[in-house]
């Protein structure tokens, strides 16, 4: 038992860390990154900015409201100078995106910003992945609750199939879910609102998370059920082994019952002597019978 609970304790640690990949998947924002290409913002009561500048032709008179509608500014960029590249991630619940001053990000809900048709794919999304985290959990929790309590081996079993299970329907589900926010995001960048946009993008760090809780949940069912069939094939070995023992001494003691028998039938009887002599000393013609005492 010590080398089963072992092994246990083996399994429990890639599930406590496909755990916290799919946790931190959900919760962050990561899923997919890159740049989006905006207009870059007119310079304000900034003479010394490096990208334009300002001029007042009506300077000369005191500096009246006239004078102030009068300004001109004059902007030196042209063609794809006129616009900045800024970087943005979005995740499941939320986009972000770099302010265009520096200063901090800009932030709306991802369901804003999808077409309206995939509003609901993207529920059913949000819905598999978090199923997926509560049958890591199950799983995490049946796991550690049989290591840290005394159990026999026919709980062990029954330990490994349910961790199987569970760890590879997480896992089917997890992929199926990446799947979709994969579809939904390829679709919301040909049709979303063009303030939102990307120019380039890649996936990010979150989604490298999520496909590394799917890898972690398939070795851990593939683990897990190759044991549990290891272990089942060595009890029927052992339960057969036990049937054969005793059908082999069962088979050695019947001869020996046999023999008994068998002397006790061949010996000669004394009353069978007793009636041979006394038949073979009747005169001719007496009746057969003989009667005994």
């Amino acid at each position: 038992m010590d080398r089963a609970r072992l092994q246990q304790m083996l399994t429990f640690l890639p599930i406590c860390l496909a755990l916290v990949f799919s946790l931190t998947a959900l919760g962050s924002s990561h899923w997919c990154e890159g740049t989006r290409r905006v207009l870059k913002p007119l310079c304000q009561n900034q003479p010394g900015e490096r990208h334009c500048i300002h001029f007042n032709r009506g300077s000369s008179g005191g500096g009246s409201r006239d004078n102030e509608s009068q300004e001109v500014q004059y902007i030196w960029e042209t063609g794809e100078d006129k616009f900045a590249q800024l970087r943005f991630h979005v995740g499941l619940w939320q986009s972000c995106e770099e302010s265009s001053s520096g200063a901090g990000e800009k932030c709306r809900s991802f369901q804003s910003v999808i077409p309206a048709e995939e509003q609901g794919v993207l529920w059913l999304t949000i819905g598999a992945e978090v199923v997926d985290v509560l049958l890591v959990l199950t799983s995490a929790v049946l796991l550690g609750s049989g290591v840290s309590g005394n159990s026999s081996g026919f709980d062990w079993l029954e330990v490994d199939a349910a961790v199987a299970i569970l760890m590879v329907l997480a896992g089917l589900l997890g992929m199926v879910a990446h799947m979709m926010y994969t579809t939904i995001f390829q679709i919301t960048v040909n049709l979303g609102p063009e303030d939102w946009k990307p120019q380039t993008w890649d996936y990010g760090w979150s989604y490298c998370l999520a496909w590394g809780s799917f890898a972690l949940c398939m070795v851990v069912s593939v683990t897990a059920t190759s044991r549990y069939t290891a272990a089942r094939l060595a009890l029927t070995e052992k339960r057969r082994a036990q049937k054969d023992s005793w059908r082999s001494r069962h088979n050695f003691l019947e001869p020996e019952a046999s023999e008994i028998v068998w002397e006790t039938g061949a010996a000669p009887s004394p009353a069978g002597h007793a009636l041979a002599n006394v038949s073979g000393h009747l005169p001719p013609g007496a009746p057969g019978k003989v009667s005994m005492c």
